[in-house]
């Protein structure tokens, strides 16, 4: 039941105006006790040539007299029309309707997303850099598809280009076979980085690495054996990353696929006289769109970035039709997804207009950014393992007879980092503490696993839950249903995440929905042995699958003990 559009309903007879119209008027005031709603009259002052007061005073006098069962009262404040809802039916509606899958839908049956996501540079370690579009976009795929869309995952791994092309050059004048099967990624790191520090003095390095890049898309064997190999390494790594974080892909399709599937798109650009000389190089020209030229070719006839993005979109588009196109990578790159959206658009692909850059902040330490040319970066994995280890050490402290404890270490640990990576805005910088981050008390991740373990506790304490035995009045007072409130707000806070591309959406609701909770657990006597028992812990049951399913959203466990 939507409550608003019944309201509207109500007010749209007594107006005769479209419900569609009344309803986004419909307002629910921050404190409750003013009203569960309201309704402004202020705009109508001039329709009905009243006074804002006059006009609220008469509609509720007219609602009040043949109300429904589920409206308690319409009460004229000023210009406002303040209604209250009939709380034991409230919360009958409310607690009856909050099963398994709460908070789903079916609002994108027959609509497929894609989400790209992750996707880390092959040869590098998975640092913490990779977490916010890691986390985001895993968050996402998780709220698409629990709205019923066809949903796909894609990794898109760097494994193609000048990046490549330097640690190649590095390792066919530096490197050791052995020691970089013996070392993985760190061997592979210190190349990357004493490459850069060499060609600070040799330039030449720079040319060397731009000619293994045409050689590798003319299919040059031997670098592509050796890039083969570095990334069977690569991907080593990151599939323990990735079982730790609890994903899968639907695809792992990297830029690599998609060369020599360029020139078709080069062909379309031409055909449409969109490509132009510069400096030797073919580029798009944007100034139109006040935005600089799209760069697609090199000069030595190399292929860039953008061109093979602008293929794999083609090539994602012919394999899935998609409705809605997701890129979920950093703040930084939003020119390039521009250019390289409009060029599409401009090459007569009109689904390029359902691609959506979702950029994000930089996760930061106090002593600045990373830098993976300088080698100052910190891998996931051991940020992961600290986070594990610190969590391991409270639980041995507050909880050492806690089973499976080194499980739930983990599953805290790791849903600590993730939360804290989605508390805020995504285009927010993410700075790093671990005293904020790890606290049981403050606005975290462990704080609302916490709070789910609790409700845990008291459903295995109390009686069994039936909807037959609950009698609603007890769950009439503030404290319920504030909370109560909350939990029927919880689908339109994942349908909000999904429209706005905000998955902080849900981990705020958490965070306020636990600090309700635990007011209420403190305000009340759950586990009383008589007849209210059953009806609260039905509140307490509804609000452990709220957060279960909120939380799995975000990609975190729930654990049941802590």
């Amino acid at each position: 039941m939507d409550y608003r559009l019944e309201l509207a309903e109500l007010l749209s007879k007594q107006l005769v105006m479209d419900s569609v119209e009344v309803v986004s008027m419909v307002e629910e005031p921050a404190d409750f006790r003013m009203g569960h709603f309201a309704y402004p009259c202020f705009r109508l002052a001039k329709i009905m040539r009243k006074a804002p007061p006059a006009i609220a005073t008469e509609l509720c006098e007219n609602i009040n007299e043949n109300k429904p069962k589920w409206l308690d009262r319409a009460v004229a404040v000023g210009g406002y029309i303040n209604f209250f809802l009939t709380k034991e039916l409230f919360a009958q509606h409310i607690l009856t309707n909050i099963t398994e899958n709460y908070g789903s839908s079916n609002i994108g049956i027959g609509q497929t997303v894609l989400v790209e996501y992750s996707s880390p540079n092959i040869a590098k370690h998975f640092h913490v850099g990779h977490l916010g579009t890691t986390a985001i976009g895993h968050a996402l795929f998780n709220i698409y598809k629990y709205l019923g869309y066809e949903t796909v995952g894609i990794n898109y791994l760097g494994d193609w280009g000048t990046s490549f092309a330097k640690l190649l050059t590095a390792y066919l004048k530096w490197g050791d076979k052995a020691k970089i099967e013996e070392t993985g990624l760190d061997g592979l790191t210190e190349l990357y980085v004493r490459f850069h520090n060499e060609s600070e003095n040799n330039p030449k390095l720079e040319e060397e690495a731009r000619e293994w890049v045409v050689k590798m898309e003319n299919g040059d064997e031997e670098s592509l054996e050796i890039w083969r190999w570095l990334c069977a390494i690569s991907m080593r790594e990151y599939e323990k990353v990735y079982t730790r974080l609890g994903i899968t892909f639907d695809s792992y399709r990297g830029e690599s696929y998609y060369n020599g599937k360029m020139d078709s798109v080069l062909d379309s650009l031409k055909e449409k006289g969109l490509l132009k000389e510069s400096s030797g190089a073919m580029v798009v020209d944007l100034e139109e769109y006040k935005m600089p030229p799209a760069l697609v070719l090199r000069g030595d006839g190399g292929t860039l970035y953008a061109t093979r993005d602008m293929a794999a979109a083609i090539d994602r588009y012919d394999t899935y039709k998609f409705n809605k196109s997701l890129y979920v990578t950093a703040n930084e790159q939003k020119l390039h997804f521009a250019q390289f959206f409009k060029v599409l658009e401009l090459a007569g692909n009109a689904w390029a207009t359902d691609m959506v850059h979702v950029p994000y902040g930089l996760f930061i330490f106090e002593s600045g950014k990373m830098s993976t040319r300088k080698g100052q970066v910190i891998k996931l994995a051991e940020l992961l393992d600290d986070a594990v280890r610190q969590i391991l050490e409270i639980i041995n402290e507050k909880n050492p007879d806690l089973e499976n404890k080194e499980e739930v270490a983990e599953q805290i640990g790791v849903g600590a980092v993730v939360f804290n990576e989605m508390y805020n805005s995504r285009v927010k910088d993410v700075l790093f503490s671990w005293e904020r981050m790890l606290n049981f008390e403050g606005e975290t991740g462990p704080y609302v696993q916490y709070t789910h373990a609790r409700a845990c506790s008291l459903l295995e304490k109390g009686s069994t839950v039936a909807f037959a035995d609950i009698d609603y009045s007890i769950l009439a007072d503030d404290a319920a249903f504030e909370v109560l409130r909350l939990l029927y707000a919880f689908p339109s806070k994942v349908q909000e995440a999904a429209e706005k591309y905000e998955p902080f959406i849900i981990s705020r609701f958490l965070v306020a929905l636990s600090q309700t909770f635990n007011k209420y657990y403190n305000s009340q006597q759950i586990l009383t042995g008589d007849s209210s028992e059953k009806s609260r812990l039905a509140l307490v049951s509804a609000t452990r699958t709220t957060l279960e399913n909120g939380l799995n959203l975000l990609g975190i466990a729930a654990p049941r003990k802590m």
